[in-house]
């Protein structure tokens, strides 16, 4: 935007020239659009999920948010300098969107379009105005759904911390209960804790909120860091209560009840409630502030002349920057809308169904099938689940194969995020080397101990992607997007061998024969896991 936006307040009529400003500022925008289309339609499908269903709220937010800053920047006569950094951005964004859409990983494109709707900003209003505007473009990553790891780690720990704390209320109110897993035994009745009630759909919403009254809020610095920091742990609090009090229906008035109070109890009453506890954590902060201003003081909720400043749009004008912008953006979305779909690269494997029962000297038993809950989570195209077992063996080794033939919609699931579902406590963790004489290069994998009361297991996993052995789930994502972006495959899988540690055994033995176990069952990998 440029020096006369503004006149007294209200926005002249547009001459020629502004004209052609709102016309390359139009262009910049339908490029944009046509460049970040798949990021977009992602966005809109997330937000048909009850997790991300605030999402279309984000957007109008950021812009009010935008149009309160704005008020503090009165129009400036003369040019507008250093739009040359704007420029770069917009350019470097163009260029990820464009990665992000090769690669067909749509979340890519969707962190592309925020960067570019930065860099729009920057070139509108120069480095040295436009930098101010950072809260708005940042409240933007509210609207994104989180990748697929990181969303499903943090369920499974909302969910272990939600159900302890759920039980240690219910017993506070005398209701005997115990706690496996995610499994709260009533004794009446068994209550699961799952996925949907970890409070991932009151916790992206109330970050947003947290975020907004952050930024309105006119109080100490270390007051808006605590009101931003203070969301996850009321949202989780919350979530609890709400365990708690439909354990305590279930237990004095019957599982009949159950659904009327889970209707009523979430969404918005959930979503006031934490909203009203920020409104009480900054009251309470202010009364420890030496002038102790009301918390209407303190809120900056003034809406007057935000028209005008929406206004202001209409007296854009057009700079060498903004039309370089915009014609690479037109350019580079008219390119991809022309580049054929890339298809998914065909992967030639045998199923896990032909996997040999006779691994040397290991004998597996019949396939195991998990019920529909967990392979609806698991989400995998070919799973192999089976007890192997030797004849000089004190104990069976579990045997545990996840395939995806696409692992950008979810993929692998961490055991450090499952196991602790299923009850089970990590005792120890680490990254050790592979048997030696283990088929193939050389590879790390984790190494766990698993307890649950008085048992004990050992633990041995790693992600497969495509030949390539490795134990970093981060590195394994790595390695899975550049696959994809040189190969256009995405499948990959988790192998993962479990031993019982018997009452008197050493984990030395118990590891000899996890480690037999491993050398024979990696011999016939590569015919169902094949190498890139």
């Amino acid at each position: 935007m440029s020096s006369s936006d503004l006149s007294s307040g209200s926005p002249r009529l547009a001459t020629p020239t502004q004209a052609q400003g709102l016309f390359w500022f139009a262009v910049a925008c339908v490029g944009g659009g046509l460049l970040f289309q798949s990021g977009i339609a992602e966005l809109l499908r997330a937000w048909q999920t009850p997790e991300y269903s605030h999402g279309p709220l984000i957007p109008v937010l950021s812009a009010l948010l935008f149009l309160r800053q704005l008020k503090e920047f009165p129009p400036q006569p003369g040019p507008v300098p250093d739009r040359l950094p704007g420029l770069v951005v917009m350019i470097g964004a163009i260029a990820l969107g464009m990665v992000g859409h090769v690669i067909q990983i749509a979340d890519v494109v969707a962190y592309a379009l925020i960067v570019w709707t930065g860099g729009v900003l920057l070139v509108s209003f120069g480095w040295e105005r436009g930098r101010n505007f950072w809260p708005p473009i940042l409240h933007l990553v509210y609207m994104l759904p989180l990748p697929g790891a990181l969303y499903y780690g943090l369920s499974t720990w909302l969910q272990v911390i939600s159900s302890e704390l759920g039980v240690w209320f219910l017993q506070l109110m005398q209701i005997p209960v115990y706690l496996d897993g995610n499994i709260i035994d009533l004794g009446v009745l068994k209550l699961h804790v799952a996925e949907a009630c970890s409070g991932l759909r009151y916790l992206f919403p109330i970050l947003s909120f947290s975020y907004v009254f952050a930024v309105l809020y006119k109080g100490p610095t270390w007051h808006k860091a605590v009101l931003l920091l203070s969301a996850a742990p009321i949202t989780v609090l919350m979530n609890s209560v709400r365990i708690a009090i439909a354990s305590w229906i279930v237990t004095y008035w019957g599982a009949d009840h159950l659904e009327g109070f889970t209707h009523f109890f979430e969404g918005w009453v959930i979503f006031i409630t934490c909203v009203l506890m920020l409104f009480v954590l900054a009251w309470a902060m202010l009364r420890l502030h030496p002038d102790r201003p009301s918390l209407p003081e303190a809120l900056d909720l003034n809406t007057d002349g935000l028209a005008a400043q929406a206004a202001r749009i209409r007296l854009i004008r057009p700079s060498g920057a903004l039309i370089a912008g915009a014609v690479i953006a037109v350019a580079g979305g008219v390119a991809l809308q022309s580049l054929p779909q890339r298809e998914l690269a065909q992967v030639t494997r045998e199923p896990f169904l032909y996997f040999p029962r006779d691994l040397g000297g290991w004998e597996s038993g019949p396939q195991r099938f998990l019920d529909p809950q967990t392979e609806r989570i698991l989400a995998a195209d070919d799973y192999h689940s089976v007890a192997l077992a030797s004849a000089g063996a004190a104990a069976p080794v579990d045997l545990f194969i996840a395939w995806y033939r696409d692992q950008m919609n979810g993929g692998t699931h961490s055991p450090e995020d499952c196991l602790p579902g299923a009850g089970w406590e990590i005792a120890a963790l680490e990254r050790v080397p592979a048997p030696a004489a283990a088929a193939g290069a050389p590879f790390e994998l984790n190494r766990a101990v698993i307890q649950k009361g008085t048992q004990r297991m050992l633990v041995y996993y790693w992600y497969d992607q495509q030949g390539s052995r490795m134990a970093s789930a981060w590195r394994s994502k790595l390695m899975l997007t550049l696959t994809k972006a040189r190969t256009g495959r995405s499948d990959g899988a988790l192998v993962r061998l479990i031993t019982p540690i018997a009452a008197g055994e050493s984990e030395a033995l118990a590891e000899t024969r996890l480690q037999d176990a491993l050398l024979d069952v990696v011999e016939p990998l590569p015919r169902f896991l094949p190498a890139g």
